[in-house]
This record gives structure tokens, C-alpha cells and sequence, in this order.
């Protein structure tokens, strides 16, 4: 006799339906990070840690340096463009394309473009949410870019990044060589 799957558990009544308006919802947390604004659209608390869902406004110029961590990540472009550099080899994600960033790849991504990106970007587990609102700044919308950060506060963020990335099971890496 074949093996019986496992009987789909009951519905946890606990568990509330998760429903995120970006441009309209006062409650959502908009971050402004490294130039870009990232509104966190459903987090861990909403998906029992499975994972987090942000709806990131990248300008021009904008971006993540490189880094690599312990959880997927992937990307759907909305609006625009960005150079995503995977490994080393660097491919131009557009405007209804997807990417997946397998846990613990080197990665980046830039916006080359002259106008804003928009991209939604899935993590799993969840808790990158976490480490972007300790280290990023309180912003009002969607759209709205962080406050330039003077050489003083660059450094006090640079380093609380760096200490608290280990917690997140983040690597912060050097930029690529200009050789």
C-alpha cells in the first residue's frame, strides 16, 4: 500500500488575512535605505516567519552594494529597470521580469536607468524586514528618498549594518575591483 500524505492541517484561526495598499495605508513602514525607499508590504509577523514581501523604489543610481545571505530572494521589476550582478556576471532585469537569488549568492543590483524602478521583492524565511527597519530610516511614503546622510551619520550607518548583519545572516561585501 503507498505511503498516505499527511493530512492538511486545520485552518489556524489565529492567523489574520494580510491586505497592503503601498500609496494608501498609513500604517505600512516605509524605509529609506542607501538612497532607495523600501515599504515593507507583509512581514514575517503576518506569515508565521514563512516569509516578507517588500515593495522597493529604487531612483536612479540606486541600489543594495554587494552582499550575500541565508534566505531566497526574489525580485519582479514593476517599473523600470535595474543591472543585476549575480556571481560576478552582471544581466539587465526589465519591467515584468523575475528573478530568484538562490541563499548565499554574491549579489547587487543598481537602477542605470534616468528614471525610478519599482520592484517587489520576496524573502524567505522572512526577517530581512527586521534588519532593513534597524538600520534604515522612518520615511512618510512610498516614494519618498531617505534624507542625504552626512559623512558622520554614513559612518554610524555603515557601522550598525555591519554589526548587526551577522544577527540577520547578512555579508556585507567589498565592491567589485576596478581592475
Amino acid at each position: 500500500m503507498p505511503d498516505q500524505p499527511d493530512p492538511i492541517p486545520s485552518d489556524d484561526l489565529s492567523r489574520r488575512l494580510t491586505v497592503a495598499r503601498p500609496d494608501e495605508d498609513q500604517g505600512l513602514r516605509h524605509i529609506g535605505l542607501v538612497g532607495d525607499t523600501y515599504t515593507i508590504l507583509v512581514a514575517g509577523q503576518d506569515t508565521a516567519g514563512k516569509y516578507t514581501l517588500i515593495d522597493m523604489h529604487v531612483p536612479p543610481g540606486g541600489g543594495p552594494p554587494p552582499h550575500r545571505h541565508d534566505f531566497e530572494e526574489m525580485f519582479t521589476v514593476l517599473d523600470g529597470e535595474v543591472r543585476v550582478t549575480f556571481r560576478g556576471q552582471t544581466i539587465v532585469a526589465r519591467a515584468g521580469e523575475t528573478i530568484n537569488v538562490p541563499a548565499n549568492a554574491p549579489h547587487s543590483f543598481t537602477n542605470a536607468s534616468g528614471t525610478p524602478s519599482r520592484l517587489l521583492c520576496l524573502c524567505a524565511p522572512a526577517g530581512q524586514e527586521e534588519f532593513f527597519t534597524l538600520v534604515g530610516q522612518p520615511v512618510a511614503t512610498r516614494t519618498e528618498p531617505p534624507p542625504p546622510l552626512d559623512a558622520e551619520a554614513q559612518a554610524a550607518f555603515v557601522a550598525t549594518s555591519r554589526a548587526l548583519a551577522p544577527r540577520y545572516k547578512t555579508e556585507l561585501l567589498p565592491p567589485p575591483s576596478r581592475d
